[in-house]
């Protein structure tokens, strides 16, 4: 019972008026008197000027404590609110504890490399992410057309692993002239290497392998529709 109503009721009960009778004058239910005496309502300042008027006493307490009581209850209700948000954090807490060794977020860059896009989870299988060193593995967004011949196209994405380690044939992301780019390597020989491009002709450049700056091996493609 609040201390507005425990009031309330005092007064109705020393003016020897029934719930009944004070909710009539009031022009409220039976039910919402009960409601305000036992607490499980607030009453408004319009009803506790009228209440007052109808026994003839100050209730000026009353207002006083109705607005403790409001204070009273938002502060609990603001705290309740504070007690959930932290127990919601601590919960999101123990699922990124619990989920950070069976899937990570997975980052998506531009060619650069030096802004994360955004992440993409990948499930984690035996500490690897496709067979690869979870921590070794990255998403690269195309920016161009200039492999357009081997169906990569702006705006797709490909998943990689930071190597620089040669596989004949193989699609890299590397430096050359101070920028990075998305090439072919073809071996020649133990020496020799060349670089491929496709925009719907193909363009070849001859480097020596050890000039050869590898970032990162392209392995699959997602396709942009």
């Amino acid at each position: 019972m609040s201390r507005v109503g425990e009031k309330i009721k005092n007064i109705r009960i020393e003016s020897k008026m029934t719930q009944k009778q004070l909710g009539k004058k009031l022009g409220v239910s039976e039910k919402f008197i009960s409601d305000v005496e036992t607490g499980k309502k607030i009453i408004n300042q319009n009803l506790i000027d009228r209440i007052s008027k109808i026994f003839g006493k100050d209730l000026n307490d009353i207002v006083m404590n109705f607005h403790e009581d409001l204070s009273s209850k938002n502060n609990f209700n603001k705290n309740e609110f504070i007690e959930k948000n932290n127990s919601k954090n601590q919960i999101s807490e123990v699922w990124k504890d619990a989920l950070g060794d069976i899937i990570k977020g997975v980052p998506v860059y531009k060619y650069d490399l030096k802004k994360v896009l955004y992440t993409k989870p990948m499930p984690i299988i035996n500490n690897k992410i496709n067979g690869y060193n979870k921590d070794k593995v990255i998403y690269i967004q195309i920016e161009d057309d200039d492999m357009i011949g081997f169906r990569i196209c702006k705006g797709d994405i490909a998943f990689a692993h930071l190597t620089n380690e040669i596989n004949n044939n193989s699609i890299y992301l590397m430096e050359q002239d101070g920028k990075n780019i998305i090439r072919q390597v073809k071996k020649i020989d133990s020496n020799k290497a060349l670089v491929i491009s496709n925009r719907g002709n193909i363009l070849t450049k001859t480097v020596q392998i050890k000039d050869l700056k590898l970032i990162a091996k392209l392995d699959t493609l997602e396709i942009n529709l």
